[in-house]
């Protein structure tokens, strides 16, 4: 069992950016991580959570510090007894309010991994992105984060974005490995409805050939890509917890939480939310849905999928794409090398 919050609180709102997040919503910190502490405690008991379960707790957003950590102080005291040996414990953070006072008061509480959103290490892109925290703040977060005792860090490129180029990009891979991190993610900027960048979409321009020499530059340095965007010598519970297709409590506006067959929606809008924090629509998902989310997710990640969920047609497809060295199976799963071809892949399997 995975645990997700979500903090919807964004110093600046990235021209990208398509979740729920708020610039605006600053006055309602307090009553919101209120609501969230009112939702835990009514999940744990939906999910029949047993102590000793929690496999992993990921805080995102938004801008999980933009948030004090004394206001997450009796989250993470609800959530202790849930908590494994091992668990992971996971906090996104913005290099400009990520203060070692901030991190060193985070550590304090329980977080043992850090996931900086840093995007690029060239301020030009980082300016083009609307990004608030500039190349220099990002160098400064994560050497802060060392020093507060941090072994497990990770951080976030973006690349296929107008400009890009093998140099700008081998800049921002050398500058990411001088520093203390295990794991690296990499997102092809992707154009959302809703975002400035909807009115724009020649900002995403993503080359196959460049992003397969980034992929292959990041695994070089010794990370391993162990899905599609991720990479590390750590590989991080959280994200191969949804891979494994584990159930997880989405606890806050707009998170998702799914147990079983069941998806669960708490409401996106804030002060809805914070009224009503244990109102959630329900998606009910049938077989032939967890069937095809289950290949897509293992396809995109060193999980596979298992063929005992495959019917006849299906299953010989795979046995094609095996015979033609697209995929592998060992032991009845089936493995994707080339997550770049997942989704074709995918389909292929499924039509």
């Amino acid at each position: 069992m995975l645990i997700y919050i979500h903090i919807p609180f964004c110093d600046s709102k990235c021209s990208y950016c398509a979740f729920n997040s708020y610039v605006d919503k600053f006055h309602l910190k307090e009553s919101y991580m209120i609501a969230l502490l009112k939702q835990l405690k009514f999940e744990l008991e939906t999910f029949d959570v047993k102590e000793n379960s929690i496999e992993s707790v990921f805080v995102g957003g938004g801008t999980p510090s933009t948030v004090a950590p004394k206001l997450y102080q009796e989250l993470f005291e609800q959530i202790k007894p849930y908590l494994q040996q091992n668990c992971e414990i996971t906090t996104e953070a913005n290099p400009n309010s990520a203060s070692k006072e901030w991190l060193s008061g985070m550590y304090a509480l329980g977080v043992n991994r850090v996931s900086f959103g840093t995007q690029s290490f060239n301020d030009t892109k980082l300016k083009l992105l609307n990004r608030a925290h500039s190349s220099t703040d990002a160098l400064r977060a994560i050497q802060d984060a060392r020093e507060v005792g941090f072994e497990n860090i990770s951080l976030d490129l973006i690349y296929a974005t107008l400009g890009d180029t093998k140099e700008l990009l081998q800049h921002d891979i050398k500058t990411a490995f001088s520093l203390p991190i295990n794991h690296l993610s990499a997102y092809a900027l992707t154009i959302e409805e809703g975002t400035p960048f909807e009115r724009k979409p020649q900002m995403a321009k993503e080359k196959l050939s460049l992003t397969s020499w980034l992929f292959q530059s990041i695994q070089s340095y010794g990370f391993e890509q162990y899905e599609i965007s991720n990479f590390g010598t750590y590989q991080s519970k959280h994200n191969l917890g949804y891979w494994q297709y584990k159930d997880y409590l989405g606890l806050g506006s707009g998170a998702v939480g799914k147990l079983h067959n069941k998806r669960f929606y708490p409401s996106s809008n804030i002060e809805t939310y914070i009224k009503e924090p244990l109102h959630r629509e329900i998606e009910i998902l049938s077989e032939e849905d967890i069937k095809m989310e289950r290949i897509f997710l293992g396809l995109r990640s060193i999980v596979g999928f298992q063929a005992d969920i495959l019917n006849h047609e299906e299953l010989q497809r795979c046995e094609t794409l095996v015979k033609e060295k697209k995929i592998s199976h060992k032991n009845g799963t089936f493995y994707n090398d080339n997550y770049l071809l997942a989704d074709e892949i995918a389909l292929f399997i499924s039509s």
